[in-house]
């Protein structure tokens, strides 16, 4: 299997296919590259290289006990970024991977990097403080904690529906995917995994959104539950010059998943501007 190997030796696991301009998919809390099954066939069908890799501590890659704030997991990027020797490439950060695209833009001067686009992302804070009232109370952050501790199996289950909005009501995911996604959560260190919702959930991006200085995609879902619009994407155009904002309406977190198609198609006609 292929590796990228860290300053820390952490080995990082990615999947490299296609040919043409680079594209490279950062995946979400707490699943792992897996999770752009329907996306990165279309893009490299569509003319693109596809690079799809593991968070530290996820999927394949080594789950070491530190290294899971966000200044190491941009250095992480740039390892994945120099290693292959990407150049003009176009960063796509889902849900936690939108922090990673913003602290490299900011840490590493955005170097490699022609285009940006922030899926269902965490940018720019998701903490609710004095200065940022739209944002999340920290209490639901350590509740996240405390389940994870007290029984992530169930915890992971449980927060799977809310990730897809699945309901009653609601029969478009089925119970394999959200077994599938518990499978994937669970794969992942339980220490990276507590550790990432402190990062995610705790780290403030706005001085770093000032950094983005390429074309820059922001999608979001308007009933997002876990990364509300209020709070995060629909802030961004106004800190990121020409930024845009596609709004899909009524759509989940896990809009890779509900709107699978429309999301490949978002991505390749932003790709091919």
């Amino acid at each position: 299997m292929p590796f990228i190997t860290t300053a820390d030796e952490t080995q990082l696991f990615y999947n490299d296919w296609g040919t043409g301009r680079p594209i490279v998919l950062i995946h979400g809390w707490p699943v792992n590259s897996a999770m752009w099954e329907y996306q990165a066939e279309p893009l490299v069908e569509a003319g693109f290289r596809v690079i799809a890799y593991d968070r530290r501590g996820f999927g394949k890659s080594s789950q070491p006990y530190a290294g899971y704030d966000y200044d190491t997991l941009a250095d992480d990027l740039a390892a994945i970024l120099d290693g292959l020797d990407l150049q003009d490439a176009m960063l796509v950060g889902f849900s936690m991977g939108g922090g990673e695209v913003a602290r490299y833009m900011s840490r590493h001067g955005g170097r490699r990097i022609a285009k940006a686009a922030l899926v269902s992302a965490v940018t720019p804070y998701l903490l609710k403080t004095d200065d940022n009232p739209d944002g999340v109370d920290g209490g639901i952050f350590d509740g996240m904690i405390e389940g994870l501790r007290k029984d992530r199996p169930n915890f992971l289950a449980t927060f799977a529906k809310s990730f897809f909005n699945a309901g009653m009501l609601n029969f478009q995911i089925s119970s394999e995917i959200l077994q599938q996604f518990v499978d994937q959560a669970l794969e992942a260190s339980p220490k990276a995994t507590i550790d990432c919702v402190k990062a995610f959930g705790r780290t403030d991006f706005r001085a770093d959104m000032a950094h983005f200085r390429v074309p820059t995609l922001v999608i979001h879902g308007d009933a997002d539950q876990t990364v509300p619009m209020k709070a995060s994407a629909a802030r961004v155009p106004a800190m990121v010059s020409g930024a845009e904002l596609i709004v899909y309406e009524g759509s989940p977190h896990g809009l890779h998943i509900t709107d699978k198609d429309r999301l490949a198609e978002d991505l390749i006609a932003f790709a091919r501007r």
